[in-house]
């Protein structure tokens, strides 16, 4: 079963060419599944798997507790691999067919208020090399909405300063120019000019925009524990996640009457109703100054 899993996994880096995030997803939810028919249902193949089986797996993570969001995102793995193995003649069926996905509750992302962002934006220390760089992803983020993982993997090529833009690779890389405002602007020239060189590495020679102290590109889960020390100074009540900044642009912009269709490019969202929730988000916190602000709401 692993030997046909990894090869599922190969081709999905290979010929399909998914994000490295995305592989992982995969590789995780397999593991489980794979784990479960082994362990539980006592299967060799995964050619003997039927679509009773599959059932009792999903009814096991919902006895873990595991949420809808979860549970369909294992259903999408697994649907995955056994449309390969068919295609690629390693199986005779695919039980994964008529499989239900449970329906979810879409619910809104947590955005910070204007305050909050300034709060957060100006907390970083500017008197030191280690606040400059921080203060400058910060910037980025919340000027052009891009992801973590795009941020973390600029490079020094796709920053232009002069013309106002930066181009990143999203998705699929599926590369996109997004406009960058001026106070974004004079925090990466800063820190080009003050902060990066204090982190190059001679050993590394690393060309990403972002460095970490050992003079190597910064990583998601460095990017995160900065984030969460700066909200904590900044007295931030509001829960972050790596996404915050993305949806706080994305609602701010629409909130002040942005089209819709260019947060979406912005964003790099391949479907408009993905873009959508932030319109969602803006008639939620209207809701919430009308009820309490008007004296007859």
């Amino acid at each position: 079963m692993e030997e046909q899993v990894n090869n599922f996994l190969r081709y999905l880096s290979i010929e399909a060419v998914k994000a490295k995030n995305t592989i992982l997803s995969y590789e995780r939810d397999l593991k489980n599944y794979v784990h479960y028919l082994k362990k539980v249902e006592s299967l060799d193949t995964l050619n003997q798997v039927q679509r009773v089986h599959i059932i009792h797996f999903l009814d096991f993570l919902k006895e873990q507790g595991k949420s809808a969001k979860t549970i369909a995102r294992h259903i999408a793995s697994i649907r995955a691999l056994h449309q390969f193995l068919l295609r690629d003649k390693a199986t005779d069926h695919d039980p994964s067919v008529q499989i239900e996905t449970p329906r979810m509750e879409k619910s809104l992302p947590n955005i910070l208020s204007l305050p909050e962002v300034e709060t957060l934006l100006a907390t970083p220390n500017p008197a030191d090399h280690y606040g400059i760089r921080d203060k400058a992803m910060l910037e980025l983020l919340y000027a052009t909405g891009i992801r973590v993982s795009e941020l973390i993997g600029l490079e020094m090529e796709d920053i232009q300063l002069t013309m106002g833009f930066i181009r990143c690779k999203g998705k699929n890389d599926k590369e996109r120019i997004i406009p960058i405002g001026k106070t974004a602007t004079e925090a990466v020239s800063t820190y080009l000019e003050k902060g990066r060189p204090h982190f190059v590495s001679k050993k590394h020679q690393d060309t990403a925009l972002f460095l970490n102290h050992q003079g190597k590109r910064m990583t998601r889960q460095g990017f995160w524990k900065i984030l969460k020390r700066l909200a904590a100074e900044a007295g931030i009540a509001t829960e972050l996640t790596p996404h915050t900044l993305r949806h706080s642009f994305a609602a701010h912009l629409i909130e002040n009457g942005a089209d819709l269709r260019a947060v979406q490019e912005m964003l790099g969202h391949a479907d408009i109703s993905t873009t959508q929730i932030y319109t969602s988000i803006t008639k939620t916190r209207l809701n919430d100054v009308y009820r309490k602000f008007h004296p007859r709401a």
